[in-house]
């Protein structure tokens, strides 16, 4: 891979977490050259982890989200196409086609389009509101400001858009009900018994969670919403939001010659083709942990801030890291704050090596084939953050237990 140079012009395609923070480290790298930002919303680059949280508890105000300032824009000397969708790519020419009829051409392409909320809809409900967006956020306070306090709203989906949801909008005075569809919550993340550990957080914090609900239909008139179960069940609620998890938007990609395999295949180096690359949530890359080497895609804050970084550093020349990669993800709900370091399996085997689930704070390790390949956390930083260590390493579980970082 040649350096940047000068004369080049990198197109960023996506102006979320991983679009901005691949404009912040080019420009840090030293890079100088044109440099444009596509981003399908009309807003500039902002975060969304807190819009489940911070923001629709009302801690936070909206604007506290924003990852670029107005005076930060500037300084990127970026072009900006904000608003505006990304309908085709010509991978020869480094050509990205726009929604408004114009076209974007440079040198390199950098695919960051992230995820998007998995939509749903009934027959007679249409698609239901969904949190992803700034302006699904805006939408959702809306209709939370104009119902009365105690009012019933109904999550469908019990992960952890729909725990953090239904954590803010009891934090507000409302009564959330979480409507799961499997045995509980999580459990196709986390495995087995760690959601088993973690399926009393929503009675605990006083949230009703049904599990095992099969919604058949939804309707809505001016007096709520009417939610009609397979069982020939139904529950009234004043408001319904839809959180049944991702999709990736990669129909614009079709034809271009790209690998598309469950996201964007890309190599090592972030390499999607010769100058184009992909990262963050779109990018299913060759990754090589403690535990051995494996392909995935993984929607994390941490690993598209990652991607960004390396990317930039790769293209201004830099060698690429050796270190393991080590995802991690936080998630804030019903009072508790669950923590994961490393890319264990469902059925990965687990011990619980510290607290317990009764005690509310607990820390596990995750093992395949007698080697550590994850540790999940309930309300335990500082005891994931020394134990950390044994993923920075090929570690066997018998290692693990026989040093025990976690009490250090």
């Amino acid at each position: 891979m040649n350096r940047l140079q000068s004369s080049d012009h990198v197109i960023v395609v996506g102006a979320g977490l991983a679009g901005w923070r691949f404009v912040e480290s080019l420009r840090r790298e030293g890079y100088d050259g044109a440099l444009s930002l596509i981003g399908d919303e009309p807003h500039a680059p902002y975060d969304r982890p807190p819009l489940s949280k911070q923001v629709l508890a009302g801690k936070w105000d909206l604007d506290k989200t924003t990852l670029a300032s107005p005076e930060q824009l500037v300084a990127s000397k970026a072009t900006l196409h904000l608003g505006v969708r990304a309908t085709a790519l010509d991978v020869t020419s480094k050509s990205v086609q726009l929604s408004d009829g114009s076209q974007v051409s440079g040198t390199h392409v950098v695919l960051a389009t992230g995820s998007r909320a998995r939509p749903l809809a009934f027959d007679s409900s249409g698609p239901l509101p969904t949190l992803r967006t700034r302006d699904d956020l805006v939408r959702l306070r809306s209709t939370l400001d104009s119902l009365d306090s105690a009012s019933i709203v109904a999550v469908i989906g019990g992960g952890f858009v729909g725990a953090e949801v239904a954590t803010s909008t009891k934090t507000r005075g409302f009564t959330p009900i979480v409507l799961e569809a499997a045995t509980r919550p999580l459990v196709t993340v986390l495995g087995e018994e760690v959601s088993e550990w973690l399926l009393p957080l929503a009675s605990d914090a006083g949230v009703e969670l049904r599990v095992n609900q099969q919604v058949r239909d939804v309707t809505i008139d001016d007096d709520g919403v009417v939610l009609h179960f397979e069982d020939n069940t139904h529950l009234n609620a004043r408001a319904v939001l839809g959180a049944v998890g991702s999709t990736l938007d990669l129909e614009w990609l079709e034809g271009s010659g790209l690998t598309l395999d469950k996201g964007v295949v890309v190599d090592r180096d972030s390499q999607a083709a010769p100058f184009v690359a992909a990262i963050g949530d779109v990018a299913r890359f060759a990754m090589t942990t403690a535990a051995g080497n494996e392909v995935a895609r993984i929607e994390h804050w941490q690993i598209a801030t990652d991607h960004a970084r390396e990317l930039a550093h790769h293209w201004m020349g830099g060698a690429r890291s050796v270190a393991f990669t080590m995802p991690y993800f936080w998630s804030d709900q019903y009072g508790k704050k669950i923590q994961m370091l490393g890319h264990p399996h469902v059925d990965d085997d687990v011990v619980l090596v510290n607290g317990s689930p009764s005690e509310g704070k607990w820390l596990a390790i995750y093992s395949r084939g007698g080697l550590v390949t994850g540790l999940v956390s309930l309300s335990q930083p500082r005891g994931l953050a020394l134990a950390k260590v044994l993923l920075e390493a090929p570690t066997t579980l018998a290692e693990a237990l026989e040093r025990a970082p976690w009490n250090t």
